[in-house]
């Protein structure tokens, strides 16, 4: 079957609707929802079909939406219509098993049954065998940077379809809406389609294949490289050999001020960081210390006194952060991490509590019900002291004990933690 027909087979085309479906998301420009998308196809499948088959079909614009990044600085997304949310997945579909053939075994990044655990342990192998001289390589605004002929030129290596070319370049040049006025994209891949993270691949693909020509071990996680060298002198030659090639031959910019030479301990990889463990010989891995901030900034956003919700819905907020962050960075070591955070969760969900107690009175009942000798309860309630020296106080700590709080369904990262643990 013509590569094309496949793209708009019924079995493709439909398992492109569930997955848009699945992943749900915001609507583009035309304001057309993932829950009116289905009757949509239905009325104009077969028109759409025609029109990508005569090469009049046009993608709509992606809608410009910009969320903050850890650097303060801003991460531009393209946000398609759905119905072309649904042609970018049916296009996917058909050429992600062609090009995964292609791939390197050391790409990680969008790519099925890979994960960024694989990367990080295949990162741990490489620099228990010696290769503890990395190079960092971080790509400057990558999305918006990408040369579209020398993509398509890439493309074209591998899919002798020129339907199918004219799509996809259709959607590179597609152009975004922001803050409603039309601008162009001569160049770049809109962050956000589902088309996105396989045309990256398919460009830096291309680094991949340089790297393994010159026999480096090297690990790539979409846009984010290490190399691992075995001296200083390696590095620097390997730095300066790969910067020119990701400059002159991909036509990319290599961001100078991320891009470095680093020692294990100095890395941030996919948010972990590297220790040595003296005990054991070797390398291994913890949750970044910019990661910890991250996750803990999460909890007491959670767990803010002045956010009025009830505390079933606040327990299940934290579960989910809780479970969430824990699974990601599972094969980390953190246990004394995680039991530091636990107290302090606890210290601020015990001031919670106490305020929901609101009146001195009540304080004063609640603390006797839960085992407090009266003179006790009213000692604290009346010390006038501030929310945080009564979250620490032994009073409410034996009140509100952590057995009390696990049993009123409090959730504790250690105890995730050591439920989902794994060794490497």
């Amino acid at each position: 079957m013509d590569l094309l027909e496949q793209i708009l087979s019924n079995k493709n085309m439909n398992d492109a609707y569930l997955r848009v479906y699945r992943n749900k998301g915001a609507s583009g420009v035309d304001g057309v929802t993932v829950d009116e998308l289905k009757e949509h196809l239905k009325e104009h499948k077969d028109e759409l079909r025609q029109r990508i088959r005569t090469r009049k079909y046009q993608p709509q614009a992606a809608l410009r939406v910009e969320i903050p990044k850890e650097n303060g600085k801003m991460r531009k997304l393209g946000i398609p219509t759905v119905v072309d949310r649904v042609v970018q997945q049916a296009i996917h579909q058909v050429l992600s098993p062609i090009f995964e053939k292609q791939f390197s075994d050391f790409s990680y990044g969008f790519r099925p049954r890979k994960s960024c655990e694989m990367a990080i342990i295949q990162s741990l192998e490489f620099l228990n065998d010696g290769y503890n001289w990395v190079v960092d390589i971080d790509l400057e605004r990558f999305f918006d940077t990408v040369n579209h002929d020398k993509l398509m030129r890439i493309i074209a290596n591998t899919i002798d379809n020129g339907d199918v070319i004219s799509l996809i370049r259709k959607y590179l040049v597609s152009g975004v809406m922001v803050k409603g006025t039309f601008e162009e994209t001569p160049v770049g891949t809109p962050q956000g389609g589902n088309l996105s993270p396989l045309l990256s691949n398919i460009m830096l693909n291309e680094l991949d294949k340089e790297l393994e020509s010159r026999g480096l071990r090297f690990v790539r996680y979409a846009d984010d490289a290490l190399i691992f060298v075995k001296s200083g002198k390696a590095a620097e030659r390997v730095m300066k050999t790969t910067v020119s090639f990701i400059e002159k031959k991909l036509g990319l910019i290599v961001n100078a001020e991320k891009s470095r030479i680093a020692r294990p301990k100095d890395l941030k990889f996919l948010g972990f960081g590297y220790y040595y463990d003296y005990s054991n010989k070797r390398y291994q891995v913890k949750p970044h210390q910019i990661s910890v901030q991250k996750f803990q900034r999460k909890l007491r956003l959670l767990t803010k006194r002045n956010w009025s919700i009830s505390l079933d819905y606040r327990i299940v907020k934290l579960k989910q952060v809780i479970v969430g962050w824990v699974n990601y960075f599972r094969i980390a070591n953190m246990k004394k991490v995680m039991t530091r955070i636990d107290e302090k969760l606890r210290s601020r969900v015990r001031v919670i509590i106490w305020k929901q107690w609101k009146i001195p009175r009540k304080q004063i009942k609640s603390l006797i019900q839960l085992g407090i000798p009266e003179e006790e309860a009213k000692g604290l309630t009346y010390c006038r002291k501030g929310y945080r020296f009564i979250g620490q106080s032994k009073v409410v700590h034996r009140a509100l004990s952590t057995k009390r709080l696990k049993q009123r369904g409090i959730p504790s990262a250690l105890d995730r933690y050591l439920k989902v643990h794994t060794v490497i």
